[in-house]
């Protein structure tokens, strides 16, 4: 039986509804990012009745590998390719209109043609002028690396992300998707900031090819009012559209984008992304409230991995983390950049799921782990001569410290094909028990390979 019909419009019910009967679950990433969300995610949609993205752009990329064949999405959220699930982009994400078109064109080439998607008004529009920012500051800013784990370029993707949270919060210059639906006011915004965008590229690149890329400000206002209209479809009040759908009983699952330790203000700072990606930031990206989550789902590598610059305590420059990263397949889904690989930081997941709240653990890519004969866990720092089981969330303060590891037994035989933790070997089930009793929380999923069938729960 299809799914009732949800009313979009501004007149939704508001407030609560009488039992308070829908909750949320939370499904956010506890390590630097590409721990496996988007599988996780799409495991779980198919029992919610929208999933819904609340931070970040198209810097991210979820994979999801269906019948052996891989899907990634940057901003659409993973839960798309569940019938009768809505894909709802929140307030707090920022969006690039033809990124958003890319994905759902290739979408309907792959077979999914009506799409449940609704875009917030609010959320920010990404603009050519913010992608040439980010690309001047990044040539910039790895000019003057010093050398003391806070210079240096930032690694970013070069997506416009942090200019366009920069104009969010500067207000006056920003463009939000409910401006493209008013041409005329559109187009007067669009002049006056584009001169002032100028100016700012050719300082911060004296060249001129930053200023030189960006397209005349009537042609760039001519694509946006073209991308309203084929965005308009799908825009509404998204805050008022989850309270409404909460109110009347249906769940909803909230997708995170990057990952807890490159939260804006509580990951590794400054190398970090331009929101909060942590479950602190479903409030301000959705305008739910925290009250009405129930479920914290904490994803995490059975190792780590990192892309970009900043300190990493357990990477392993080495043959480990080389055969790390081709088991893993460990290249960005956004950029295709090899990501740097290392053993498991036990200190960063305990503070994550602090942070976080998690209530269960999604384990993921244990299989690429078979074959080492011994896998070692960080279980704490050492700073300054002393001994310490606190994260650190401040790169220069991170990159001093010295992991001290662990060593435990590695297994020998490919799992992939294990459908139960009591089919695992004896050392495999042993890692996942050592991991459950270190975070404090249950680990409810193990992946043991891309595909959906290749999960154990529970």
């Amino acid at each position: 039986m299809a799914p009732p019909a949800i009313d979009r419009s501004t007149n939704a019910s508001v407030g609560r509804g009488p039992n308070f009967p829908g909750s949320g679950t939370a499904v956010v990433g506890l390590q630097w990012g590409d721990e496996g969300k988007g599988k996780v995610i799409d495991l779980l949609a198919g029992s919610f009745r929208a999933v819904v993205r609340y931070n970040g752009g198209a810097n991210a990329g979820h994979s999801v590998v269906i019948d052996g064949k891989r899907h990634a999405l940057h901003l659409i959220p993973s839960g798309a390719f569940h019938q009768g699930v809505m894909a709802v982009i929140g307030n707090g994400v920022v969006l690039d209109p033809d990124m958003l078109f890319v994905e759902l064109d290739r979408l309907a080439d792959a077979g999914i043609r009506s799409l449940d998607l609704a875009v917030s008004d609010r959320a920010h529009v990404v603009l050519p002028w913010h992608k040439a920012e980010d690309a001047a500051r990044e040539i910039a800013l790895a000019a003057i690396t010093d050398g003391s784990g806070s210079g240096g370029s930032i690694g970013t993707t070069r997506r416009g992300i942090g200019p366009a949270y920069a104009d969010k919060a500067h207000r006056a210059e920003a463009i939000r998707v409910g401006d493209l639906l008013r041409p005329a006011s559109l187009r007067t915004k669009i002049a006056h900031v584009s001169a002032r965008k100028e100016a700012m590229l050719r300082a911060l690149d004296p060249s001129g090819a930053a200023a030189a890329s960006l397209p005349a400000a009537a042609k760039m206002t001519d694509d946006l009012i073209r991308s309203g209209e084929r965005l308009r479809p799908f825009v509404t009040d998204t805050m008022y559209l989850l309270h409404h759908m909460l109110n009347q009983g249906h769940n909803l699952l909230f997708e995170g984008a990057n990952a807890t330790l490159l939260d804006v203000d509580h990951g590794t700072f400054p190398f970090v992304t331009s929101s909060n990606c942590s479950v602190l930031g479903i409030s301000t990206g959705t305008g739910v409230p925290g009250e009405r989550l129930s479920r914290v789902i904490g994803v995490m590598k059975a190792y780590c991995t990192r892309v970009g610059g900043g300190p990493f305590p357990t990477e392993q420059d080495n043959d480990a983390g080389n055969r790390i990263r081709e088991r893993g397949r460990e290249y960005g889904t956004t950029t295709g950049r090899p990501r740097r690989c290392g053993w498991l930081d036990l200190v960063a997941l305990r503070y994550a799921v602090m942070l976080n709240g998690v209530t269960g653990i999604a384990l993921m890519l244990l299989d690429v782990l078979s074959g080492f004969e011994e896998v070692k866990v960080c279980k704490a720092y050492r700073l300054q001569g002393k001994t310490t089981d606190r994260f650190l969330p401040d790169a220069e303060a991170l990159a001093e410290v010295e992991p001290i590891f662990e060593t435990l037994e590695g297994w020998e035989a490919e799992i992939s094909g294990c459908r139960s933790r009591d089919a695992l070997p004896a050392a495999a089930r042993a890692y996942v028990d050592f991991i459950e009793q270190a975070a404090g929380v249950p680990v409810d999923i193990v992946s043991v390979g891309p595909d959906r069938e290749q999960t154990i729960r529970g």
